[in-house]
């Protein structure tokens, strides 16, 4: 780490599962970009149990950056990526992104600086230039109307989000799938903090494929949508 740690701000989660293909040149361009206009930030990156070579570009593209590592050793999924993310930051806030080039890091600008414009605990993005196809935006229409039904708040996300990470409790958050990235934003927007958003551009993978498959999900999610509204009943 080039940085003190008692010196960070921000802390970027960057997730990966088998994406050797693309880490390398991700964790520059990311690193490059928070030298410039980020320097008390820091990098986490964790392999969520990879089985290529991820681990080890990444940490030779990491070398010279404020940098933690963190390895699964078997994949566990997006949300106990994250988990394990904010359990070694220090910074602050916190965002993240995942391994696929998606994600510019500019779009880490656009999160502070509405964080600073807004002075709020969460700040969310939506994508403004994505082109998901019909099936894909139906079901994050019906995603949106769910949580809405169920929990009683609009959430509109689209990508990464930016938050206080004094608001993340990890042992207080079971998914360590995908459907994090509901509960999470769910509960604090229930908690009365401020939240925020703003629009940010998104990328083609570099290389690759997906390993998200949201259609055949959508399902589980709103299973687990009514099994998170029943926890909070019980709570």
């Amino acid at each position: 780490m080039t940085a003190h740690e008692d010196n960070i701000e921000l802390s970027v989660i960057v997730f990966a599962f088998d994406e050797a293909e693309n880490v390398g040149a991700v964790l520059e361009e990311l690193g490059d970009y928070l030298k410039q206009h980020e320097p008390r930030a820091e990098i986490v990156f964790v392999d969520d149990g990879s089985r290529d070579a991820t681990s080890e570009v990444a940490e030779a593209a990491l070398s010279g950056t404020a940098h933690a590592i963190v390895r699964h050793s078997e994949n566990r999924g997006i949300g106990a990526a994250i988990k394990s993310g904010v359990l070694r930051a220090r910074g602050d806030f916190v965002t993240f992104m995942p391994a696929d080039g998606q994600i510019e890091p500019e779009a880490i600008g656009e999160l502070r600086a509405q964080q600073r414009r807004s002075g709020a605990d969460l700040v969310l993005s939506l994508y403004a230039d994505r082109d998901d196809g019909t099936t894909r935006k139906l079901l994050s229409f019906g995603m949106r109307a769910m949580v809405r039904v169920i929990h009683g708040v609009r959430l509109e996300s689209d990508g990464p989000y930016l938050f206080r990470r004094s608001a993340f409790h990890a042992d207080a958050l079971p998914p360590d799938s995908f459907f994090l990235n509901l509960e999470f934003p769910i509960r604090v927007l229930l908690s009365g903090a401020r939240a925020s958003q703003v629009t940010i551009r998104c990328r083609p993978r570099r290389a690759g494929h997906s390993k998200s498959a949201k259609a055949r999900v959508v399902f589980q999610v709103a299973k687990e949508l009514l099994a998170f509204r029943l926890r909070r009943a019980l709570e």
